[in-house]
């Protein structure tokens, strides 16, 4: 190719509309990789808030809309009515409410969350177990109280 017709190419390929921007996204959740064929445009324009398909979010999360909320395996979050609008849901704010952490990259269509913490089980650190006696091997009574603030584990066994 002769530099003058490759700079005539050039030149048409500069002047010729830009691509319309892609209709998806991609989640980054539980080591996982999610395509998102299709996302909501934001109401609120608030700045990395993600709005996908109500259909998508068992894909993402393993969550499901449900009457009683947003449900996964025992577990139901209410959802406010804010967090739905036609046949989208707001995933960030639904994070949020979770206290997960969302990381968005809006110009790369790239939204990352962080383990929810209350799938993980860390909401159990901040109850109190029932304070129980039971006999050592001497047979004195130890309570459970007796080592508040320490790491314990409670290991039972019966015989029926």
């Amino acid at each position: 190719m002769q530099r003058r017709d490759f700079l005539r190419v050039l030149g048409a390929a500069s002047m010729a509309p830009a691509a319309p921007a892609r209709a998806g996204a991609t989640v980054l959740y539980d080591a996982r990789t999610i395509g998102l064929g299709q996302i909501g445009p934001d109401p609120s324009r608030a700045a990395g808030a993600l709005w996908i398909l109500k259909t998508d979010l068992p894909r993402v999360n393993d969550f499901e809309l449900k009457p009683q909320g947003a449900c996964r395996a025992d577990v139901c979050i209410p959802i406010p009515k804010t967090m739905v609008r036609g046949a989208y849901f707001n995933l960030t704010a639904f994070a949020r409410k979770l206290g997960q952490a969302v990381v968005a990259d809006v110009g790369a269509r790239v939204w990352s969350f962080g383990e929810i913490p209350l799938m993980r089980g860390s909401f159990l650190s901040s109850r109190m177990a029932p304070d129980v006696t039971v006999p050592d091997r001497k047979g004195r009574p130890v309570h459970l109280s007796d080592f508040r603030g320490k790491k314990v584990l409670l290991v039972t066994w019966a015989s029926w």
